[in-house]
This record gives structure tokens, C-alpha cells and sequence, in this order.
């Protein structure tokens, strides 16, 4: 069906009784029809016409409604996911910036200087960027040594070089040589003196709750190095059980580091393994055994008459110290 032009509803009916109409009554003509009664006929023709054109243009408004409610309804939703896809990049815009420009975006509260202000360490950067991304970094960083060491790098420090390096999202990324530096002095974490290691657990869960680490990963670090302070070698005399119990810190808790990102993940630290435990005591002492014998040897040949080179020698010393 044709599509109408214009709305009938506004058409006058013609004067079909006018002269001008005289053509269209004449073929209604004949001897049974006058002029008057070929006009009724006409404008009744035209009535009835009209009547069909309105119910037709009614129904043309009605679908036109239908279609472009339809059209704007698809507007709509177009605009709406359009400005919901321009949020989630605008988040993801931001939230890489907050990064990537972590410090920019620091929240300072509007409040008078707090008391503990006086308390704050200066943790070094090298650190705090291996905390941001989730890998093992000594606690020596949180050692009083590590933490003066820090102040004075901070105070005499005057490089402004920057070097690419992969950021959390695995992007390259430009930062500071400063934060790539580790310190030239650092202790590895089998060697520290447990005062030290007392200090540093503290402060090193306290810059974990600075860096947005999770409350889960917090808690199970914190348990662990609890329970390793509960641990019987904590308060043993015996040198080798508390270094025993350094090397297995520092071994599990880099190799959790290593498998957070793995296919089979970590798993809970804070669940010590006595039979890993007990390895390493075996062979912390195996290895001070072995010096100790070596030195002792040493001490030997040392006190041992020189004698005349000779193509072959009768005479066989072992490690024990006995001639055979």
C-alpha cells in the first residue's frame, strides 16, 4: 500500500453542483439522472473515498509511531552502552594512572600533624618497588641499618636518570635508576642477626599495608613470621638451629613469591614444614661439619715436618688426622 502525502482529514469535500465540475457530473448523466442527482453521487463517491484514506492514514500514523519509538529506543541503548564503554575506559585510563602515578593520587587528609608523624621510617625505594610488585625483597630494607641507609641515599641521592623496566601489568615502563638500585650493603636474610629480624617484621607488614597489599596476604605473612618466632629454634643456643630457621625464611618466602603468578599458585606460609625444617638443619650442619674438618686438617698440615719429595710415598693421611 502506497504511503499518503497528506492527511485527509484536513480535505473539503468539492462542490461537485459547481460549473467547474460540469465535466465530472456529465458522465453520470442519462434520463433517469439530472445534474443534482450526479453530484450526490459524486460527493458520496468522495465521502466513502475519504473514509478509506483516514482509516488508511490513521493506520500510516500509528505505524510511524510504532517505528519511531522503535528508533529511538535503539538510540537509546546505543547511547547508553556507548557512554557505559566510555566509563570502563575512563576507569581503566584512571586506574592505570594511579599506577603508574601512585603518589599523584595519594589522598592528604585535612587535619593537624599527627603525633606517630614523628615515628614514620623512610623505607627505601628499590624496596617498596619490588613490594608494589609482588616479588621477594630482603628485610634488611626494614633492619635499622637498612632504614639509615635509606635516609642517606634519600639525602645525598642526585640521580634523575630513568631506565625501562616491566610494570605490573607487564608493560615497559620508565622509572627512577634510583628505584632499580638495590643496596650496595644489603644482608641476606639467613644472616641477619634475629634482633634485626624482630625490628624488620613490624615495619615490613606495615609498609605492606601502605602498599594496598590484601588484608588475606598480609594476615598469612604476619602469621608466618609468628609462628617462626614461636618456632623451639627461636629461642634455641644452638647457632645452627637459628640459622636453620632464617634459611628456611628466606627460601619459602621467596619461593611463595615465585609461584603466586605460577599455573599451581602458592600456598598458605604461615603452615610451617618440619621436614623441610629439618632438611635444612641437616645440611647447615653437614656444610659446618665439612668446614670444620677442613680447618681442622688444615691446622695439621700446618704443624707436619716437611719431607723430601719423593716419586712415590708410603704414607696416606685422611681427614680424621691418622696415618694409615
Amino acid at each position: 500500500m502506497n504511503r499518503l502525502a497528506a492527511n485527509p482529514n484536513l480535505e473539503q469535500c468539492p462542490d461537485f453542483t459547481s460549473a467547474a465540475l460540469q465535466a465530472c457530473r456529465a458522465p453520470l448523466l442519462g434520463p433517469t439522472t439530472d445534474d443534482t442527482q450526479a453530484a450526490v453521487t459524486l460527493r458520496t463517491i468522495w465521502l466513502a473515498a475519504n473514509a478509506t484514506l483516514k482509516v488508511q492514514w490513521q493506520a500510516q500514523v500509528e505505524s510511524d509511531t510504532l517505528e519511531a519509538a522503535e528508533q529511538q529506543r535503539l538510540l537509546d541503548e546505543t547511547a547508553e552502552k556507548n557512554l557505559a564503554d566510555q566509563k570502563l575506559q575512563d576507569a581503566a585510563l584512571a586506574e592505570e594512572d594511579r599506577k603508574k602515578n601512585r603518589i599523584h593520587h595519594i589522598v592528604i587528609p585535612d587535619r593537624p600533624r599527627p603525633k606517630w608523624a614523628a615515628e614514620e621510617v623512610l623505607v627505601s625505594d628499590f624496596a617498596l618497588c619490588k613490594l608494589d610488585k609482588v616479588q621477594f625483597v630482603e628485610l634488611y630494607y626494614w633492619t635499622n641499618r637498612g632504614l639509615a641507609d635509606a635516609q642517606t641515599n634519600f639525602r645525598t641521592g642526585d640521580d634523575d636518570s630513568m631506565i625501562p623496566t616491566a610494570g605490573v601489568d607487564g608493560n615497559a615502563t620508565w622509572i627512577s635508576a634510583s628505584v632499580a638500585r638495590p643496596a650496595a650493603s644489603v644482608i641476606p636474610d639467613h644472616l641477619l642477626a634475629p634482633l634485626d629480624f624482630s625490628c624488620a617484621i613490624p615495619r615490613f607488614i606495615t609498609s605492606l599495608e601502605q602498599r594496598g597489599w590484601s588484608n588475606s596476604r598480609i594476615v598469612m605473612l604476619a602469621n608466618f613470621f609468628g609462628a617462626l618466632m614461636l618456632h623451639k629454634y627461636w629461642i634455641s643456643d644452638d647457632v645452627l638451629e637459628m640459622q636453620a630457621l632464617l634459611t628456611y625464611q628466606e627460601e619459602q618466602h621467596r619461593a611463595w613469591h615465585q609461584a603466586i603468578p605460577q599455573p599451581l599458585g602458592a600456598w598458605n606460609l604461615s603452615i610451617l614444614d618440619a621436614a623441610e625444617m629439618s632438611s635444612i638443619y641437616d645440611r647447615i650442619y653437614h656444610t659446618e661439619r665439612n668446614r670444620t674438618n677442613q680447618e681442622y686438617d688444615l691446622k695439621v698440615f700446618s704443624r707436619l715436618p716437611l719431607r723430601p719429595k719423593t716419586r712415590s710415598c708410603p704414607y696416606a693421611f685422611r681427614a680424621s688426622g691418622h696415618w694409615r
